[in-house]
């Protein structure tokens, strides 16, 4: 989302009234004068004290707690990924990955007391995926590329002369697989690692692709997980006697490494106990499980990790269901039963909500929360219900979370039914309950954004940060007193509305067609078993498959806002625009091998301009945005200049002077107006589309 100065001139009495009720109530910023920032409202309200005192932020949190929003994509934030504290310091370093598909990379030094647009300095760039940021036994500062492990001196003059590189050899975005395969783009590249306190390295190498599902007959198991430098495992590396890895020279070979454990997808969140090895304590893993279309399946998983088991990739998902690709495998060999009867098989500590996609874990301890000192706390990333939060895990004393009977409920963000218990193929299921530190994350027009945390540490001073990839953004949580603001409602695309959308298209006899090109062409050929099946069933008729795809590619937050395909994800992540991943992987090279492919594009970009019945306008160019308003005049929020609706009254029959449009894009809207209401804009703010 792009951010965007609000300014209410000058408000009639009703709407001050009703923002003094919101902001009663939590629901708005505490002043007529707001701003966005990376897609949040920001009023005076601030979280933290002193020159560590940020603007608050509008989510839902436990009671106690609060965030500040120390940097936004106004400080030319691009897809910060982690965060961790200089010691002894009171700055940072963010790993900036840039984006997906690309070296632009960059390391930052923060400094939270400097001024606002002044906070951060460039000390490494041109770097390919960098995200791991770790203090090391010997308290210097170790990050991760997709292929190595370096250590630097962040607070050097000239950073990039301190850089000791310690492994430069692991698979990264372009591998080969065993059977000679070449990808240039691995699934899962991104290295987070951890040491123990003896000065061993904890690893993740992700799997190449979500299941490694190959042509059926399945009949050998996945190639790239197995051997010596397997894939979706953790690898060990032993450093020397002193506990410290030596620089690397340049014809230096990598130092060795085992494989620690196996048949793990992508180990993004790890944590150790202050204590491990020793014998008993906890060493943990956060595992993002396979992409299944069903909201409820498979759940992800908190792995106690032991050396040399295997943790069900790609053969079990939830705790013991295998998966029906690998039937033969599953029948004879070394994973001859592996979910359910094989030795070597460690099934899930817990159970976590299905999809949240785990990025971050870590024990707090710190003095600013004495009511959360040990505990587990886990960042959920994921962009469905289930995710975009922070749980807080109580735990053992050796580190492990506590289970509890069935049923065990988790919460799911707008949803008829707001919890769900944990299950599987079996029913229900014991798991380790949690609170939220970080409840309903989901967005808010006029409010805020979908959270997306990713990277956390806690602070000396015991403070929590976060940042946020999607958002741009770096948070501060800190203590707040009294109770906790009530929370926001939800605000997504209605049912309704879906149904009208479709209804506009199966009206258009060239929509129609297009569709129909989009989904054969794009969704059935490159698409399906990456996220999801986009519900798509077998006996559909050709209709039912068009109105299928259609209703999932309108529900998913943010891909499509009818009128103006530039705005939405859908054209972004086809293209490979901006920093998400570009979809389908491999997507870059489509155009040149596959003949249409770019006509396959632009008549998704034709779909989208020309869903919705009426005329499209661009708002002129002028001041950053426009007022627009709802047909009894209430402010309703205000768009950018330049950029375009669909206007379905040139000339609005109940509102002289004013022209009125279908819907603008979702981010603009205040929350207040309806989409029955109608939205009206001043004539001369339009301008034809050239």
């Amino acid at each position: 989302m792009n951010d965007f100065t609000f300014r209410c001139e000058r408000p009639s009495l009703r709407l001050f009234a009703a923002a003094v009720v919101a902001v009663l109530l939590g629901l708005a910023p505490a002043s007529s004068e707001s701003v966005r920032k990376s897609g949040y409202a920001i009023g005076t309200e601030s979280c933290g004290s002193g020159d560590l005192a940020f603007p608050r932020l509008q989510i839902d949190m436990k009671a106690g707690f609060c965030a500040g929003l120390v940097a936004s994509e106004e400080d030319r934030l691009k897809f910060p990924r982690s965060i961790v504290q200089v010691p002894g310091r009171d700055l940072f370093v963010v790993a900036d990955m840039g984006g997906w598909g690309h070296t632009d990379g960059r390391l930052l030094l923060l400094d939270p007391h400097a001024p606002p647009g002044q906070r951060f300095k460039e000390l490494l760039t041109g770097l390919e995926y960098p995200f791991g940021l770790v203090i090391g036994p010997d308290r210097k500062l170790y990050a991760s590329t997709a292929e190595a492990i370096f250590r630097f001196d962040p607070l050097a003059d000239n950073p990039r002369g301190t850089v000791e590189t310690i492994i430069r050899h692991m698979p990264g975005r372009r591998i080969t697989l065993p059977d000679g395969t070449r990808l240039d783009e691995s699934a899962h590249p991104l290295k987070q690692f951890v040491f123990d306190r003896n000065g061993r390295l904890f690893v993740n190498v992700g799997s190449h692709s979500d299941d490694c599902i190959t042509p059926a007959p399945i009949t050998k198991p996945c190639a790239a997980a197995e051997g010596a430098s397997a894939m979706a495992a953790i690898w060990l590396f032993t450093p020397p006697s002193g506990g410290v890895f030596p620089a690397l020279r340049p014809n230096d070979p990598d130092p060795p490494h085992t494989v620690y454990a196996r048949g793990l997808r992508n180990s993004m969140a790890l944590a150790l106990h202050p204590n491990f090895p020793d014998a008993g304590y906890a060493f943990l893993q956060g595992e993002n499980g396979r992409d299944l279309p069903d909201i409820f399946k498979p759940n992800e998983e908190i792995n106690a990790i032991e050396q040399g088991r295997h943790y069900g990739w790609p053969y079990c998902y939830d705790l013991s269901t295998p998966s029906p690709e690998f039937r033969s495998v599953l029948q004879s060999g070394t994973y001859k039963s592996l979910c359910t009867a094989n030795a070597l098989y460690k099934p899930p500590f817990s159970l976590l909500p299905p999809h949240g996609a785990p990025l971050a874990m870590l024990y707090y301890h710190g003095a600013k929360f004495p009511e959360l000192e040990g505990k587990l706390l886990v960042g959920l990333h994921g962009y469905r219900p289930t995710g975009s939060r922070v749980l807080a895990y109580d735990v053992d004393d050796h580190g492990f979370p506590r289970p509890s009977p069935a049923p065990v409920r988790y919460h799911v963000s707008c949803a008829a039914d707001p919890t769900h218990s944990f299950q599987t193929d079996a029913g229900e299921v014991a798991a380790a309950p949690f609170e939220e530190l970080i409840a309903g994350w989901h967005r808010v027009n006029g409010a805020r954004p979908q959270g997306a945390p990713v990277g956390m540490t806690v602070a000396e001073d015991g403070a929590i940060w976060l940042v946020e990839d999607k958002n741009q953004t770096v948070i501060r949580i800190d203590r707040a007193a009294g109770d906790a603001p009530q929370p926001l409602p939800c605000d997504t695309r209605s049912q309704a509305m879906i149904d009208q959308l479709a209804a506009f298209i199966a009206r258009d006899a060239q929509n129609s067609v297009r569709l129909t090109t989009l989904r054969k062409g794009l969704v059935e050929k490159h698409c399906l078993g990456c996220h999801s099946d986009f519900g798509l069933k077998a006996g559909q008729s050709e209709a039912e498959k068009d109105a299928t795809v259609l209703r999932f590619m309108l529900s998913q937050d943010g891909w499509i806002y009818p009128g103006d395909p530039d705005s939405g994800r859908l054209r972004t992540r086809l293209r490979g625009l901006g920093a998400e991943k570009l979809m389908p992987p491999g997507g870059e090279s489509l155009p040149k091998t596959e003949p249409g492919y770019a006509r396959l594009l632009d008549t998704a970009d034709l779909l989208v301009a020309r869903m919705v019945p009426g005329t499209r306008i661009r708002i002129k160019a002028g001041p950053p945005q426009r007022r627009f308003f709802g047909k009894t005049n209430k402010e309703c929020g205000e768009i950018p200049a330049a950029k375009v609706v669909v206007v379905t009254q040139r000339s609005a029959v109940d509102k002289p002077g004013f022209s009125r449009f279908f819907r603008p894009a979702d981010p603009y809207l205040n929350g207040e107006c309806t989409d029955d209401d109608g939205y009206y804009i001043r004539q001369e703010f339009l301008v034809p589309v050239q």
